[in-house]
């Protein structure tokens, strides 16, 4: 059995990994890249194996880094089945259409407002793409074991994460050998969802290593974001909190509503402004008894927030000048209708802008929180005066202790770690870390490496 990285080394995004052996593929998933354009670029580069000699796909969680190029990779030629959870299921009928919508929508923006490079600029994939991958889903629940390919059995554990987030297991039957891939891994104790499932058995593992090289430290989030609310509303100043539209975009919604709730900040409008967030909230209500809050809670969220659902609503929003919180995506300020609100904001210093989680380099968010006097949006600089804050400690990505005591907490004894989805410095110093406290080999791939295992 062979392991080829084609995503996900070197950097936090694009995840994709090929396990093959003399008769099958298998890919574990199938994810676009994003950030910095030399990043980008590589979405529009041809796949680095021929789709259609992929026999399947299964994804540890929905999120776009990990899911989104499958539309592509189903345009191109896959025809297989996606196995994955059910609520990954559910997320990715929200999430992938929408990508493709979105794509389409800066397709045609970039031609009107003539900013691209290209005469005619056109989407990795449309909407419709995207409604065609959904075709190839098959959900699976966690623990159940299943044979994608003749001789690969799988199985899904628990990441934490976000909603339905999972450890790939899979077991060769050639070989005897167990690889497990992490996904992203979870916090141990964090908000809203569970931590994750212990590992018990691995002969490879492969770790994520986000924040490999740091930790999130001890400030209560609640009370930094409290403050942020409180002087801001008092200046007569509007929040924006971009947020990833599954998981951070509940969180935040469930804690700024718990905040009101306690007194600790003043009563203002709550908008949800993203139809794939709100999409994304109904599902996790819907999936209660797979994170920390109970139905009740869920209900707060839907019954205390105004949805923003179409383009009117979020025009009307977009000229607001009373203090309220807008949580809108996307969580980097790669794209969605936050773009439009951070024109509207960045320029006035009553505002503030709120990240909550990992910012990938060369994005917005990214250059925004190092702190950078302007941006560019739609082809133009807005200066920046709005107050920028990063509550890092609300990042749904467990920090390498987090890891290191999740990893602790199993019977785990692997032959071989591999280290990927981080920043090289992040990546390099989370091998070492795992080397240091377990003494197992640790290594950190290049990209499109193959390993034999």
């Amino acid at each position: 059995m062979k392991l080829r990285f084609l995503g996900g080394a070197g950097t936090v995004t694009g995840s994709r990994y090929l396990l093959s052996d003399e008769k099958h593929r298998v890919l574990i998933d199938c994810g676009m890249y994003q950030g910095v354009r030399t990043l980008r670029r590589r979405n529009w580069a041809p796949f680095p194996v021929d789709p259609a000699t992929v026999e399947a796909v299964v994804l540890t969680h929905a999120h776009i880094d990990h899911s989104g190029y499958l539309p592509a990779l189903v345009k191109n030629g896959f025809k297989g089945k996606i196995y994955c959870t059910k609520a990954t299921h559910e997320l990715c009928k929200v999430l992938l259409p929408d990508a493709g919508y979105l794509q389409e929508e800066d397709a045609k923006y970039a031609h009107r407002k003539k900013f691209s490079r290209h005469e005619n600029p056109e989407p990795l994939f449309t909407e419709k793409d995207a409604r065609e991958s959904l075709k190839h889903f098959e959900s699976r629940h966690f623990h159940e074991a299943f044979e994608p390919v003749p001789g690969f059995e799988v199985k899904f554990t628990p990441a934490g994460h976000i909603l339905g987030s999972a450890c790939v297991h899979v077991t060769h039957k050639g070989s005897a050998r167990t690889v497990v891939f992490s996904g992203d891994v979870g916090r141990q104790n964090d908000l809203i969802m569970r931590p994750p499932e212990p590992l018990h058995h691995a002969d490879v593992l492969v770790c994520e290593s986000t924040y490999g090289d740091r930790t999130h430290g001890e400030s209560d989030p609640e009370t930094e974001l409290a403050d942020v609310i409180t002087r801001t509303a008092g200046r007569g100043g509007i929040v924006l909190v971009p947020a990833f539209a599954v998981g951070r975009a509940q969180m935040l919604l469930y804690v700024v509503h718990k905040l009101m709730g306690e007194g600790r900040i003043p009563r203002l409008p709550v908008y949800l402004n993203s139809p794939m967030a709100i999409k994304a909230t109904e599902i996790f209500c819907r999936h209660h008894k797979e994170h920390r809050l109970n139905a009740a809670q869920c209900e707060l969220i839907d019954d205390k927030t105004q949805f923003v659902r179409t383009v009117e609503e979020s025009i009307e929003l977009d000229a607001a000048r009373y203090p309220c919180i807008i949580v809108s995506a996307s969580g980097m300020a790669s794209g969605g209708r936050v773009l439009h609100h951070l024109k509207t904001l960045l320029p006035n210093p009553r505002n503030s802008v709120v990240f909550a989680g990992f910012q990938a380099p060369g994005t917005r968010g990214d250059a925004l929180v190092k702190g950078a006097d302007s941006v560019k949006i739609h082809g133009e600089y807005w200066p920046v005066k709005a107050e920028i804050h990063n509550l890092d400690s609300m990042s749904a990505h467990g920090d390498y202790q987090e890891i290191l005591e999740w990893l602790s907490q199993g019977e785990l004894q692997p032959r071989q770690v591999y280290i990927t989805h981080g920043e090289p410095v992040a990546s390099d110093t989370m091998r070492k870390h795992i080397h240091e406290k377990f003494g197992w080999p640790a290594d950190v791939p290049d990209l499109f490496e193959e390993v034999t295992l």
